[in-house]
């Protein structure tokens, strides 16, 4: 055969035109998602390739595909620097706070990053697997400021996404309105948090 046959499970090779599409598809993904979420539609970002938006269904079948096929990676380099910057905190209350923090500001300048942490796309796996070891992580966090006395021991990883859902829509607020309500809001959760023996220290 002057073909070669393609192995069971194996993906035949793209033709030059098609790569190039699908390259452009994955790049104009990542920029209107950073412009407008992981919800954009996916009609704005097969016009940004220059595209038909046939040829996005065709190449990713679905937005979740293509969600994981652009996505994790970035995400997971954003939130490897988090955990970098909590990690270098002096005391487990400073750990915890800074990772805190550290992603409440990205839910606010990075549409991305919000959507991940918030948890809108469920079904893209490869992303929520790479948000679950972060919340894996946060988790670590809060056990060892609870061990050191400086954080409420009533307080869950459950509890920590509910501040993520509540900053990320006092975010949202703020960019159409302008302030910084979503920084406030959180100050004053996390002053809640901390208990009279870790302010002492």
């Amino acid at each position: 055969m002057a073909d070669r046959q393609v192995a069971h499970g194996d993906k035949p090779a793209l033709r030059g035109d098609a790569r190039r599409n699908l390259e452009k598809l994955k790049a104009a993904a990542i920029e209107v998602f950073r412009e407008r979420g992981l919800g954009a539609p996916l009609e704005a970002i097969a016009a940004r390739a220059g595209v038909s938006v046939g040829t996005l269904y065709n190449r990713f079948g679905d937005r979740q595909a293509l969600i994981d096929a652009v996505i994790p990676a970035l995400a997971a380099a954003q939130l490897r620097r988090v955990v970098e910057r909590a990690s270098a905190g002096a005391s487990p209350w400073e750990r915890f706070a800074t990772f805190v923090e550290t992603i409440c500001e990205l839910q606010a300048s990075d549409p991305i990053l919000d959507d991940a942490v918030s948890a809108r796309f469920l079904e893209a796996e490869q992303l929520k697997a790479v948000c679950d070891e972060a919340l894996a992580y946060a988790g670590q966090l809060i056990e060892a400021a609870q061990r050191d006395g400086s954080l409420r021991p009533d307080f869950t990883a459950q509890d920590l996404f509910s501040v993520f859902l509540s900053s990320s829509a006092l975010a949202r607020a703020s960019a159409t309105a302008g302030g910084d309500a979503w920084w406030r809001h959180l100050a004053f959760i996390l002053d809640g948090l901390r208990t009279s023996s870790g302010r002492a220290r």
